[in-house]
């Protein structure tokens, strides 16, 4: 059974920090493109980001370049994504899901529930 399980949100001051993660099992990890996908308080579903296979190779929407970043450890099944400069823009469910092709948010099969990020003073 594939599951996609994320863990790092919370409520952070603007011009904070946060690193999400997103842990994989069911599937083989390393052979998925995988991508971080959001949502905010009654607005639809955004594409963040995009990590290729092995990791080199990363996408972003242009709102978070330069300030997110996003990474995998292909070795511990998992996908992170580095928030920084934190603007209450930002406040959303964030998602990690399999697949993707950036940009965009189809092509991904499988997702995970969500952490949420919170962004206030």
């Amino acid at each position: 059974e594939v599951q996609l399980v994320e863990s790092g949100g919370g409520l952070v001051q603007p011009g904070g920090s946060l690193r999400l993660s997103c842990v994989a099992s069911g599937f083989t990890f390393s052979s998925y493109t995988m991508s971080w996908v959001r949502q905010a308080p009654g607005k639809g579903l955004e594409w963040v980001s995009y990590s290729e296979t092995g990791g080199g190779y990363t996408y972003y929407t242009d709102s978070v370049k330069g300030r997110f970043t996003c990474s995998r450890d292909n070795a511990k099944n998992t996908l992170y994504v580095q928030l920084n400069s934190l603007t209450t823009e930002d406040t959303a469910m964030y998602y990690c899901a399999r697949g993707g092709v950036a940009p965009g948010t189809s092509g991904m099969d499988y997702w995970g529930k969500g952490t949420l990020v919170t962004i206030s003073s």
